[in-house]
């Protein structure tokens, strides 16, 4: 089921009203109920995996909370950890393997190839994975006391709004809301419809009308020139952000309706001054949990420099893999790992060239450059994200060498969509800004008049109902 789809239009709706409805007691049995139809709108034979993961996790936490011995504590961590990336690592990356390994033995002549399975990648698997481990992964090192409640467990791993995209949310955040009691309050219904609208327009407004040309253009390179490929490249960079980051604050705005804070997974990443801000701004919740599960397991910063330097590489390196099977991904990774050991290692060189020529006097110029800097560099690595393999990302970067005639951009059906995604792009970024430097939409909802605020949200809507594209085209992130 899709946010941006009649049938949750319909759906959320009713599980709000019945929500309100009951006594809270009851309250998580509905959103289970409602979280397990949700997941199983998409293929109803999955479902049995976010079960089984639930229940080994489940089980696993309370065998490291009631263990007294070391090893027993290990042993149900390694257990968790095992079953959950077994799974994982079956359904998305056993295939991927298989053909490197069998393109590796052909190259070499031996004689054997790698089995492949025909399976279909489960919906939204990394998210639910990596939610479910870090519950088990926080009981293990005290900071999440065990959940003896397996139904409100099971919610926290399944719960609806962010079951298939995220934020991927921390035990120690969501599962305390569970018990808690919530009431209907006009501030969380306001604050979660402008979340919505918001989500929308940035989804089948903006991102949708942007993946027309961006998937005519990558899937058909042959027919196209440096020109095409540089605008839809552009294009992607902003479909991906609104794609991703409009699921994120449709999940916010449902959780809010209902009660729930979800975390904020997003905060303006193309205003970022370098490639650690974009990464405290991009998918904050992923970054955050490689930071905390990954990069600090292997040692973090606390290793001599050269080891230091390989934890980031090799941190950013699997996060790439995580986002999908395919070597694209890997080498998008290791661009961006690439980028932080470069930015620390030249770090005091650069200081000391803009001290020199005196660009450091001028702070505001300075900070525009290093924006503009960070926006070149992670919009060369969203080349091989979007790319359908390596050969057609080296295609892509070499058309661009010839850019071709402006006159040749126009790919759109009618022409007056390729300037309405420009306007659209151009009141995005400007609506970020002002978010950013002054709490636009908060500052808007807090003092303008009522009337203002509701105009406000009708102007909204009906942007969505004009201007979207009601395909029911799938968030990007489905696919990881």
């Amino acid at each position: 089921m899709l946010f941006n789809s009649l049938e949750f239009l319909v759906f959320f709706p009713i599980v709000v009203a019945f929500y309100f409805l009951l006594p809270h007691r009851f309250r998580w049995v509905l959103l289970l109920i409602a979280s397990y139809y949700f997941y199983m709108s998409w293929n109803y034979n999955y479902v049995i995996l976010i079960f089984i993961t639930t229940l080994v996790n489940y089980l696993c936490g309370i065998g490291i909370a009631k263990s007294k011995i070391k090893s027993l504590k290990v042993f149900y961590l390694t257990t968790g950890l095992v079953v959950s990336f077994g799974i994982l690592f079956f359904y998305k990356y056993f295939n991927f393997f298989g053909e490197s390994f069998n393109s590796l033995f052909d190259q070499f002549n031996v004689d054997y190839e790698v089995p492949a399975f025909k399976i279909l990648l489960p919906v939204g698997i990394s998210f639910f994975t990596f939610q479910t481990l870090s519950y088990t992964l926080d009981v293990y090192n005290g900071r999440q006391p065990v959940d003896y409640h397996f139904g409100k467990f099971a919610l926290y791993v399944s719960f609806f709004p962010q079951l298939v995209a995220g934020p991927i949310e921390r035990s120690t955040n969501l599962l305390p809301q569970f018990y808690k009691e919530t009431y209907f309050k006009y501030e969380n219904l306001r604050d979660g419809i402008v979340l919505m609208l918001w989500g929308f327009i940035k989804k089948v407004v903006i991102a949708d009308r942007l993946s027309e040309y961006v998937n005519l253009v990558y899937n058909d390179l042959t027919q196209y020139q440096g020109i095409h490929y540089l605008i839809a490249t552009l294009f992607f960079t902003v479909q991906i952000y609104c794609d991703f980051s409009g699921y994120s604050d449709i999940a916010r705005g449902t959780a809010k309706i209902m009660g729930y804070d979800l975390m904020v997974n997003f905060r303006m990443p193309y205003l970022s001054k370098n490639i650690r801000e974009f990464w405290q701004r991009w998918h904050i919740s992923l970054s955050t949990w490689f930071r905390d599960y990954f990069y600090i397991a292997i040692g973090g910063s606390r290793v001599s420099k050269s080891r230091y330097y390989l934890n980031l590489f090799l941190t950013f390196l699997v996060s790439g893999l995580w986002h999908g099977a395919n070597w694209t991904f890997v080498v998008w990774g290791a661009l961006h790992g690439f980028y932080m050991v470069f930015a620390i290692w030249t770090k005091n060189l650069r200081e000391k060239v803009n001290h020199y020529i005196g660009i450091d006097r001028y702070p505001g110029v300075l900070g525009v450059i290093q924006v503009l800097i960070t926006c070149f560099l992670a919009i060369f690595a969203w080349i091989f994200f979007r790319a359908n393999n390596l050969n057609d990302a080296i295609h892509v970067i070499q058309g661009m060498v010839n850019i071709g005639s402006i006159q040749d951009i126009n790919l759109f059906k009618f022409p007056m969509d390729f300037t309405l995604s420009i306007v659209l792009i151009v009141l995005l970024f400007i609506i970020d800004i002002l978010e950013d430097k002054l709490h636009f939409s908060r500052n808007i909802l807090l003092r303008a008049p009522t009337i203002v605020k509701w105009s406000l949200l009708l102007i909204m809507m009906l942007a969505i109902f004009i201007l979207g594209k009601w395909d029911e085209v799938d968030f990007l992130y489905f696919q990881f």
